[in-house]
This record gives structure tokens, sequence and C-alpha cells, in this order.
């Protein structure tokens, strides 16, 4: 899915960054994407297989995420051999957290 229409315009990172950031978002799920799952309308739950450096890796990319796109809340929860990550949003952003979850599927389907 190359198509960045659904990147909102609150987010402030530079255009031409956004097809990077996106890039690093697949590679995380193509690589580790074990389980996905919505508990509620706005909150994304994944479990991520873990491994040396994958929760650094995680918690890297959320903490970037989270100064250009404010309207994402990120909580992220270390186990034994899987990395934990809850993503919520607002109510005017759940159309940006259904794209994202239609391209952690898309991506983890190419393992």
């Amino acid at each position: 899915m190359s198509d960045l229409a659904w990147v909102p315009q609150s987010c402030t990172l530079p255009t031409e960054e956004r097809p990077l950031r996106v890039a690093e978002w697949d590679a995380l799920f193509s690589e580790r994407l074990r389980s996905l799952s919505r508990p509620r309308p706005l909150r994304l739950r994944l479990g991520l297989v873990g491994g040396p450096g994958v929760e650094e890796r995680v918690r890297d990319l959320v903490a970037r995420e989270s100064g250009c796109c404010s309207f994402f809340t990120f909580a992220t929860s270390p186990g034994q051999d899987q990395v934990g990550l809850e993503v919520s949003v607002d109510q005017a952003h759940e159309a940006v957290l259904d794209a994202l979850a239609v391209r952690a599927v898309a991506a983890g389907e190419q393992r």
C-alpha cells in the first residue's frame, strides 16, 4: 500500500520523510507481527515477536511517531518472547487507526 492519503493533516512530519516512516512501520510489521486485535474501535493491540533489540526498536519508533502525530497514544509491554504495543486515538482519528491496522495486516501477511 503506497498511498499516503490516509496520513492526517495534523501530522507534523515533513512530507518527504513520511514514506520513510511508513516503511519503518511496514518493516516492523512484516518482520515481527504475531497478532492484532481491536478491543475497542479507538484501540489497536499488536503482539510483536520479541528478540534482541526489538523492544528498543519499538520504543524508538513510537517515540518518534509521538513527536509528529500527537493524536496517537502508545503503550508498550515487554514480555519474554513478545513485545506488546497498544495504539489508541481519539474519535477524530479513528480512520487513521483503521489505516494503520490495515497496513499492519498487509505487511504481516508478507512474511
